[in-house]
Parts: structure tokens; C-alpha cells; sequence
């Protein structure tokens, strides 16, 4: 069973439209930040030399939980907050 339920995401003055669309906007903040950090990354590993011709890429650590599941919890949590004005 997924956590936190529906109902309870939705409790209050969210409905499920507004629940979302701020979820799809949270998870896109999610994917860009951590996109930016694995660019910053492999910039920097190849200032450093790190980068040779059999590793092309930086081997950046991926979290392990998907940008929706991170946007629902944050969401969940009070971290992300759900402006209706925007």
C-alpha cells in the first residue's frame, strides 16, 4: 500500500487536482536539482583528471527513490508547500 494514502495528502484545503500539479511541479524541482548537482559533479572530476576515456562519465550516487515519492513526502511533511496562487 502506497504511503501516505490519498486521503490523507488530500486532507484539508487540497484538492486532487491541486495535489497534482504540485506534486508534478515538486518532482521537477527534485530532477533539477539533482541534475544540476551531477553536472557540477562531473565538472569537477574532469578539472580534477578524473575523467579518462573508459569512464566518459562521472559516477555520480543516485538516490534510490523516485522525484515523486521525495515530492509526496515532502509535501506530506509540511517541507513543500502548496501555493495556489501559481
Amino acid at each position: 500500500m502506497i504511503y501516505p494514502s490519498i486521503d490523507e495528502l488530500t486532507r484539508g484545503i487540497y484538492n486532487r487536482y491541486e495535489l497534482v500539479i504540485a506534486t508534478a511541479k515538486a518532482a521537477r524541482m527534485i530532477t533539477d536539482i539533482e541534475s544540476s548537482k551531477k553536472e557540477e559533479m562531473e565538472k569537477t572530476a574532469a578539472k580534477e583528471g578524473l575523467l579518462d576515456k573508459a569512464f566518459p562519465r562521472a559516477e555520480v550516487a543516485v538516490t534510490d527513490e523516485k522525484a515523486v515519492k521525495v515530492a509526496i513526502h515532502k509535501i506530506y511533511t509540511g517541507e513543500f508547500l502548496i501555493n495556489l496562487n501559481n
